[in-house]
C-alpha cells in the first residue's frame, strides 16, 4: 500500500504512537498486556526532567485502544506540567487500563498490572485515578514501592480526592476573586458536572460558604445521594452547557470545552477538576478569552492530588500539604494576572511557567 494514497485514519493506525496528535515528545510508551488477568494497559511517561513521573492509574471502558492511547498521553502530559507548576520535583506520567472497573478489575489484574510498574525501576511512580480505589494501590503495593496513595495504616495518606477537591474549590474562589470582585461563593450559582470523588468535595466546600449548587452526573444513585448529603439541586435541563450559572465545574473526564460547548455557555467562570478540559488548548483558550470567560487552568487548580500524594515520598505531613494545596489560591491569581498583562490566554500563561521551570532545570543537568 502506497503511503500517498492513505487516508488520515489510515495513517494515523501506521504511526500509532509518534503520529499521535496528543504526542508531544513522550520519553516512553510502554503497552502492558496479561492473558491470564486480562489486563491491557499503557503507561505514558511525558517528562522526567524535574524528577520521576507520577500520575493515577485511570480504569476506564475506552471504545477503542487509540482513545486509550490518545487519553494516556494527553493525560501524562498534563502532569508534567500540573508537578511543575505547583514546585514539585516530579516528571509527568500516566497509566490507563481498558476495561470495566466495576466487573473485570480484580487483584490478581492489579498486582499484575504493579509488576509492570515495578518494573520501569521507579521511573513511573503510579496512584489512583478515575475507576480506582485506595485498596487497589493497597494490592499494587504488594509488589512494587513505586506506589502512592496507598492506606494510612501502612504508611501512606489514603485518597487523596478530599485534598484535589480541595485544591479546586480554592482555584475556583480565586477565579470567583478575578472575575467578580470578591471571592464569596455565597448566593453564587455553580454547576458541578460530574459528582466522584473530588466532585463531591467541591459540593461540599460550596454549600459549606452558601453557594448554590447544581450536579449532573450518569450516576442516578450519586446524585441523590449527594443531593440529600449537601442540599444540592440535580440539574434536570436538556443541556447542561446553557445553564444560566455563574461558575462551569467541570469534574468528569475531558474535552468538555469545545466548539459546540463554548458558544453555549452562559456561566462566566470555569474551575473544575477534570484533566484536558479545553478539547484543544490554542483554540479554546482564546475563544474563551475572546467571550470573557475567566478559566482557571485545570493543571493548576486540580494539582492537590498529586500535591497530596508526592508528600509520601517525602514522609507525609497532613498540614504541610493542606497549606501548599491551599496556596493554589494565590497561584491561579498571579497567572490570571500575568495572563492579562500579557495578553495571553490563562493556560498559555500557567504553560509558560510550567516550561519555564522544566527548561531551567534541563539547562543545570
Amino acid at each position: 500500500m502506497n503511503a500517498e494514497i492513505l487516508n488520515a485514519d489510515e495513517i494515523k493506525k501506521v504511526a500509532p504512537v509518534f503520529g499521535q496528535l496528543s504526542f508531544d515528545e513522550h520519553e516512553q510508551v510502554v503497552f502492558c498486556y496479561d492473558k491470564d488477568t486480562g489486563l491491557k494497559a499503557i503507561i505514558g511517561i511525558h517528562n522526567t526532567v524535574l524528577g520521576p513521573a507520577l500520575g493515577g492509574t485511570r480504569m476506564w471502558n475506552y471504545s477503542s485502544e487509540w482513545e486509550a492511547l490518545n487519553d494516556v498521553l494527553r493525560l501524562s502530559r498534563g502532569m508534567t506540567f500540573k508537578s511543575s507548576i505547583s514546585g514539585l520535583d516530579l516528571g509527568g506520567g500516566k497509566a490507563v487500563i481498558i476495561g470495566d472497573a466495576k466487573t473485570q478489575k480484580s487483584p490478581e489484574l492489579m498486582r499484575r498490572f504493579g509488576k509492570f510498574v515495578d518494573s520501569l525501576s521507579g521511573k513511573y511512580i503510579t496512584a489512583e485515578d478515575v475507576g480506582m480505589q485506595t485498596e487497589d494501590m493497597d494490592t499494587v503495593r504488594e509488589v512494587t514501592k513505586y506506589v502512592t496513595g496507598i492506606s494510612e495504616h501502612l504508611g501512606g495518606s489514603g485518597n487523596p480526592s478530599p485534598v484535589t477537591g480541595y485544591g479546586v474549590y480554592m482555584g475556583m474562589k480565586a477565579a470567583a476573586k478575578y472575575k467578580f470582585g470578591t471571592d464569596k461563593l455565597e448566593g453564587k450559582k455553580v454547576l458541578v458536572q460530574g459528582i466522584g470523588n473530588v466532585g463531591e468535595t467541591v459540593v461540599k466546600h460550596i454549600r459549606e460558604e452558601g453557594g448554590e449548587v447544581f450536579i449532573s452526573d450518569i450516576n442516578q444513585e450519586r446524585l441523590e445521594a449527594v443531593q440529600q448529603k449537601y442540599g444540592a439541586k440535580i440539574y434536570t435541563g436538556s443541556d447542561l452547557y446553557t445553564a444560566d450559572v455563574d461558575i462551569y465545574a467541570p469534574c468528569a473526564l475531558g474535552a468538555t470545552v469545545n466548539d459546540e460547548t463554548i458558544g453555549k455557555l452562559k456561566a462566566q467562570v470555569i474551575a473544575g477538576a477534570a484533566n484536558n478540559q479545553l478539547e484543544n488548548e490554542a483554540k479554546h483558550g482564546k475563544l474563551l478569552q475572546e467571550k470573557g470567560i475567566v478559566y482557571a487552568p485545570d493543571f493548576l487548580i486540580n494539582a492537590g492530588g498529586v500535591i497530596n500524594v508526592y508528600a509520601e515520598l517525602k514522609g507525609y505531613n497532613r498540614q504541610e500539604t493542606m497549606a501548599k494545596t491551599e496556596n493554589i489560591y494565590n497561584t491561579t491569581l498571579e497567572i490570571l494576572n500575568k495572563a492579562e498583562e500579557s495578553k495571553m490566554t490563562t493556560h498559555q500563561a500557567a504553560l509558560k511557567i510550567a516550561q519555564e521551570r522544566i527548561e531551567k532545570k534541563k539547562q543545570e543537568k
